[in-house]
This record gives structure tokens, sequence and C-alpha cells, in this order.
């Protein structure tokens, strides 16, 4: 039975993980980022990748920095090291140590979008499909050379959620269908052209900034490529709103852009973009509250928002 150290950290590695836990093969060691305080309160809280592992009394190893901690690794003897989104770039003593490699499972049809946040880019650029590639791990971010790739297409309602838990469940099934190649050796990977390399690094605070003199597809894909983290944004009243969720409308409208040009039976209203086209803003988060839609946000009081006033002043 061959021996898998798996690394990975966040949501999308859960099923993947989970997938190698039942299938014939032996994950002996599960890797992650140490635990971290996470929401307001600052709870010291695990990766999700933990509790998988601890649910089926798995070894964890959390260390700091994996370019000097990784001794403990090689203790297990892996055949080899599977990894999905971990957080850190392996040094080549581990990456030359099991007799089948490092290989990793990641979020995009490389050489596009190397990096921490593929899924986002994937949709923020507007693109109409992407998909997990299977690669060889190699001492350079999302460099190596292509095991095997697989796509599906982007949906136009499709967020940053919905697309991140597709392509979980397709890379653990991409996974499965690769490693008797991997194992047996019969594979022909496949170099990357990196003169078509483009990179998905983390979003920036600035990157969550509406910016409502482009298109409204433009923006419509920045809502949804941002949805439901980190969330876009922009300003009312001198006061910062994150925009959860809108619709593309279709008919031009006459003002400036971010100007709010109509309230729709005080479910939604519709801001004017670059193109003269309107987004209709259905879900908000005013600074200091919650999450609401724009109905509930309206029956607080319908002069809340005001028609020909600006968004993002």
């Amino acid at each position: 039975m061959k021996r898998i150290v798996f690394m990975g950290t966040p949501d999308f590695s859960v099923p993947i993980l989970h997938t190698l836990i039942t299938s014939d093969y032996e994950v002996v060691l599960v890797v992650t980022q140490p635990d971290r305080p996470k929401g307001r309160k600052k709870v010291v809280t695990p990766p999700p990748v933990k509790v998988e592992a601890e649910a089926y009394g798995i070894p964890v190893f959390q260390p700091e920095k994996i370019r000097t901690e990784y001794e403990e690794i090689l203790s297990y003897k892996p055949d080899i090291i599977v990894t999905a989104a971990y957080g850190q770039i392996l040094p080549n003593e581990l990456l030359a140590y099991p007799e089948f490699g490092c290989i990793n499972v990641h979020a995009s049809l490389l050489p596009e979008l190397r990096g921490g946040a593929p899924i986002h880019y994937a949709i923020i650029q507007g693109k109409q499909e992407t998909g997990i590639t299977i690669m060889y791990m190699v001492e350079k971010l999302d460099a190596g050379d292509i095991i095997s790739q697989r796509s599906i297409p982007i949906e136009m309602d499709d967020h940053v959620g919905t697309l991140h838990d597709k392509l979980s469940e397709v890379g653990a099934a991409l996974l499965m269908d690769t490693l008797p190649s991997v194992f047996s050796k019969t594979i022909t990977p496949m170099k990357q052209d990196d003169s078509k390399a483009t990179f998905a690094s983390n979003i920036k605070r600035e990157q969550e900034r509406i910016d409502w003199q482009r298109s409204n597809l433009d923006i419509y894909n920045q809502i949804r490529g941002l949805h439901p983290w980190p969330v876009a944004f922009t300003t009312y009243q001198n006061k910062t709103m994150k925009i959860w969720w809108g619709e593309l409308e279709h008919q031009e409208y006459q003002g400036m852009p971010g100007e709010i040009v109509a309230k729709n039976h005080d479910e939604s209203f519709t801001v004017i973009c670059g193109n003269n086209k309107g987004i209709r803003i259905t879900e908000i988060q005013p600074e200091g509250k919650k999450r609401m839609t724009v109905k509930d946000y309206l029956q607080g009081s319908s002069d809340r928002i005001q028609i020909g006033s600006k968004m993002g002043e």
C-alpha cells in the first residue's frame, strides 16, 4: 500500500484529503498550517484540513516554516507527497525525497493563474472556463510539469463559493484518476510554457474597491469574483458599504458612473456604470452592520437610498 503524506490547509483541500483517506492508499501524515486567530474575537482556530485529519485519527504536523522544519515529514517515509492549497513553497530536500515525487492539485488550467487566488481571478477576469491541474512540484510557484488537467465551464451566476466547491470535487476525482499512472510511471508530463504564465496573487484591499467607471459586466464579475470572500465594497455617504451581490441590467441609463438611478420595488437599487448600463444591487453590508438584503435595509427607512445620489465618491 502506497504511503501518502498530504499537505493542505483550507476548505478546498478537505474533499481531496477525504477522498485519499477513504481510498486504497494510506495517508500516514497530514501537514497543514499552524492554528491561527480568526474572526473579530480572534479565536485560535485549527485549519479545516486538521479537523478532517483528526476525525480519522491521522497524525497532524503544523510547521511554521516548512523550509527548515521538514525532517518530521521524512521520518514517515512517504512514497509520494500530495499537496492542495498548502500555502508554502516546499524546499528541494522535501521535493527530492519521495520515490514518486511531490504532486500538487491546483485550481486553474496552468500556466494560467499561478498563485494563491486562481478561483477569484478566473471570475474577475470574466473567463468562461477554468479547471484543475495536477503537476509535479518544483521549488518555484506552480511552475512544475503538468501531469493531468480537467476543465469545467464558469456559469454566469457562479461566484467564488460555488466555483470553489465544484473545483474541489473535480480536484479529488482527477487526483484519483491520475495517481495510478503516477505510481506505474506510465505518464509523460508536459512542460509549462512560461511565456503564457499569468498570476493570481492574493487579493489586495484595493482590488476589492468598486470603480464605477468600469463596465457593468466588469463590476458584476468583480462582485461575484469576491463573493463570499473577501467581498467587494464601495462608499456611500462617506461610509464603507460592502456589495455582497448584484445583477446585470442590460438597459441604458442617463447619468454619471456611480449614480443611483432607480429603486426597484424597494427590493434593490440600480447603480449606473461606465458603459451607461446598470448593476441592480440586491445584498449589502453597511458599515458597522451585518450583511442584509436591500429590502431589509430599506424597510428601516426608504430614504436610506436616494435616487440621484452617488456611490464611490
